[in-house]
């Protein structure tokens, strides 16, 4: 997503996506580039063109917290903020509703109260079905939680993100949201293409290291850091797997965490990224081996 208009190779992605029975996309509010927005509205197009007959068996999710219009009310968590964003979303996506929406990011500038009620009222409206958030640390989760309990209704997902090289969620926020009973939506499994074959042969031309670097820089891809993935990679390949599949096995092997969130961009890597199912067990050895071998890093 995020071109300046829908290409057949974005329409390949997500049909090989929900060809192989992957029915959930994930957006946001200000995702797109060049301009914030363009995700939702390229998505929309092809929703419109091609996907509507499915609704019924798509799980759309978008999000609101960040930058997206100027003045004091174009970001964070307050009940104007929201309902706006949720409004704006709709019409770009051309949807009537979205599955899940949630607030993007805490915001320490506005009542929990406040950013939690317009949720609810969100998902009263029949705007969204389900409220959840992303970027809570464990006492912001326990929170929100709380507030919607109070009000009747129960936070559904925690979207934060979850890799190899991001382990951050297991001090704190996995045993906050198990005794709660809130799933994790892992985003960034791949650590923005570092947990994949990618760059195990040098920097592509094409690669996100060369042409976004907001996410990922070329000085990012120094010696230490393939010291680690050509140790993962090893631990993948004696099981048959590739890197990119052995790391969503990975980051999926705890219960707790429901599903994770794949950034494809072509539909070679949907289908790679779906063969991880083929061998989720890990064994007791390789979970040990993968911890000692990011101990070093």
């Amino acid at each position: 997503f995020g071109a300046e208009k829908p290409l057949p190779e974005q329409k390949k992605i997500i049909f090989r996506a929900f060809d192989l029975g992957i029915t959930h996309f994930d957006l946001a509010n200000n995702y797109g580039a060049p301009n914030i927005g363009m995700a939702e509205e390229n998505f929309g197009k092809i929703f419109e063109e091609d996907l509507k007959p499915y609704r019924e068996q798509i799980l759309v999710s978008t999000k609101a917290g960040y930058d997206m219009w100027k003045g004091p009310y174009g970001n964070d968590g307050s009940r104007k903020y929201l309902i706006a964003s949720i409004d704006q979303s709709l019409k770009r996506m051309n949807l009537d509703y979205v599955d899940i929406f949630y607030h993007h990011r805490p915001d320490d500038g506005t009542p929990i109260e406040e950013t939690m009620g317009a949720l609810y009222d969100i998902v009263k409206s029949g705007k969204a079905l389900y409220a959840g958030i992303s970027n809570y640390n464990p006492d912001q989760t326990r929170r929100a939680v709380k507030c919607m309990n109070d009000m009747g209704m129960h936070l559904l997902i925690h979207q934060p993100n979850y890799s190899m090289f991001n382990r951050s969620i297991e001090r704190g926020l996995t045993d906050v949201v198990r005794e709660e009973g809130v799933g994790i939506m892992a985003f960034g499994p791949l650590a923005g293409g570092r947990l994949t074959g990618r760059y195990l042969n040098g920097i592509p031309a094409d690669s996100r290291a060369v042409h976004d670097p907001r996410f990922l820089r070329a000085s990012d891809i120094n010696e230490d850091l393939m010291k680690t993935v050509r140790a993962l990679n090893a631990v993948a390949e004696r099981r048959g797997q590739t890197l990119a599949q052995l790391a969503l096995v990975w980051t999926l092997r705890d219960p707790v965490v429901t599903s994770a969130l794949i950034g494809a961009s072509k539909p070679e890597q949907v289908t790679e990224n779906v063969k991880a199912l083929d061998n989720m067990k890990l064994t007791k050895e390789e979970l040990d081996e993968i911890d000692a071998i990011l101990a070093n890093r």
